[in-house]
């Protein structure tokens, strides 16, 4: 049986155990009963100057379910597939829904709504992905890092080099009449070098590639001499004065700030009133120059998926468009708790339970490179990495350790470490001035450099 096959054969035996504990649950008295099956295995390696330092392997099949009656709500999940424990998953569901609390707003999703017919096959599953061995693995994370070591004799040491990938496929069984599929997989290789700097410090860098297909990964010995470019850069950083200056964000860290964002732009948050977006639809948050869209339907992308936790059918939404706030992203609970529809954004975890989640959440690029942005800043701070957590969603405050470059007549002058940047999120997406051309799927959210007008940044 070639992999393709027997990956559809997977989806297909998983389809069958969720319909039979959703059988089990109605019958049982479940007014609703959704199960979600799945089955997998993951591969992770770490090699650190040279030798293997850690081979993890694990393969996985579990259930979860969901069960709805009188408007109560029990979640519970399984990895006992065997007879006697798939009849004691169900049992439990019964007995846990008939003491839950009632919730005059659960209930699956508007059977009008859910995905008919065949659903889009967005090239998420890579055969080749899911069957390197562990010696394949050490090999690649090993080249990846002796390229970063060989790059330079200032690469004095290494955190290691890390190979991982995972395969699996799952299904969802819906009592309201859906029944679908689909299998996945997702490879990453990231290299760590360390260089000593003046003072006896050390610099650590790190560069990573990460695709669903294999084959589209960088060669380690790219992704290695650029984590080695990356961590060099970084000797002999300082501090700077306190000041007010425009600060550009690198992709890795405007993708962090987008980060935060869709937190805020979730349902959940909105009707828990724990987003400073609470009554700002339709009016501006954000620069006119930034549009972000949640996108489910990018073949090969990470976050992308044919049909949503409740078996909607997968849909584009445009959050912003020009600046302005458009669509709050939904479930169908919390779409209910704000009187309106359901967005096609739930997702449903392994134990069943329902909530909203971003897909592909992309902040949409420009036509200008990175490079012309640094070019027209004449003096400024280049952000490439943010430490800690420093962020309040209810008020939009934001204030984050930082460091990158010190920009001087729109070059990069000096490495920079050991400051604080800070601005409400509010007023820093509206200062957006500048993005880039730079976008990159690497990882589900993703933005482009970025240039945001001013920013208080606390050095010494």
């Amino acid at each position: 049986m070639s992999a393709r096959s027997h990956v559809d054969q997977q989806i297909q035996d998983l389809m069958q155990l969720a319909s039979e504990v959703v059988e089990q649950a109605r019958r049982g008295g479940a007014d609703v009963a959704e199960a979600i099956a799945r089955s997998g295995s993951e591969l992770s390696t770490k090699v650190r100057l040279g030798e293997p330092e850690l081979v993890e392997e694990a393969a996985h099949r579990s259930l979860g379910m969901r069960v709805i009656k009188d408007r109560r709500v029990a979640l519970t999940s399984t990895s006992d597939l065997t007879p006697r424990g798939l009849d004691r998953f169900v049992k439990d569901a019964l007995e846990l829904v008939e003491i839950a609390q009632e919730d005059a707003f659960a209930g699956p999703a508007d059977p009008e709504l859910i995905a008919r017919g065949p659903v889009p096959d967005l090239d998420l599953y890579d055969p080749a992905g899911g069957e390197v061995t562990a010696a394949q693995a050490i090999e690649l994370a090993r080249r990846g890092e002796q390229a970063a070591r060989e790059a330079d004799s200032r690469i004095t040491n290494s955190d290691g080099a890390t190979f991982s990938r995972t395969a699996g496929a799952f299904a969802i069984v819906l009592s309201g009449g859906f029944r679908g599929g689909y299998a996945g997989s997702y490879a990453s290789l990231v290299v760590s070098p360390v260089a000593d700097d003046e003072g006896g410090k050390k610099r650590r860098g790190y560069h990573y590639s990460a695709k669903r297909h294999l084959a589209e990964l960088d060669s380690p010995e790219a992704v290695g001499r650029e984590a080695a470019r990356r961590t060099l850069r970084k000797l002999g950083a300082r501090k700077v004065p306190t000041c007010e200056a425009p600060v550009i964000f690198d992709p890795d860290v405007a993708r962090s700030i987008l980060g935060l964002f869709a937190g805020c732009m979730m349902g959940s948050a909105i009707w828990r009133k724990s987003s400073y977006l609470v009554g700002r639809e339709g009016t501006r948050v954000a620069s006119e120059l930034v549009t972000v869209v949640d996108d489910p339907l990018i073949p090969r992308a990470p976050g992308s998926r044919p049909f949503d936790g409740e078996g909607l059918p997968a849909r584009r939404n445009t959050v912003v468009k020009d600046g302005i706030f458009q669509t709050i992203l939904c479930d169908s609970y919390s779409g209910r708790k704000l009187g309106r529809q359901p967005t096609g954004n739930a997702a449903r975890g392994s134990g069943g339970g329902v909530g909203p989640s971003t897909s592909n959440l992309l902040l949409q690029p420009s036509k200008t490179s990175p490079e012309e942005i640094l070019r027209s800043t004449p003096r400024g701070l280049y952000v490439t990495e943010m430490m800690g957590f420093g962020f309040n969603a209810v008020t939009g405050d934001f204030s984050r350790g930082a460091s990158g470059f010190w920009i001087e007549d729109g070059q990069l002058a000096f490495p920079v470490s050991e400051v604080t940047i800070s601005l409400n999120l509010d007023e820093l997406l509206q200062r957006i001035d500048a993005l880039g051309s730079d976008l990159d799927l690497r990882t589900s959210t993703a933005a482009p450099t970025l240039r945001v007008s001013s920013m208080t940044i606390a050095g010494s």
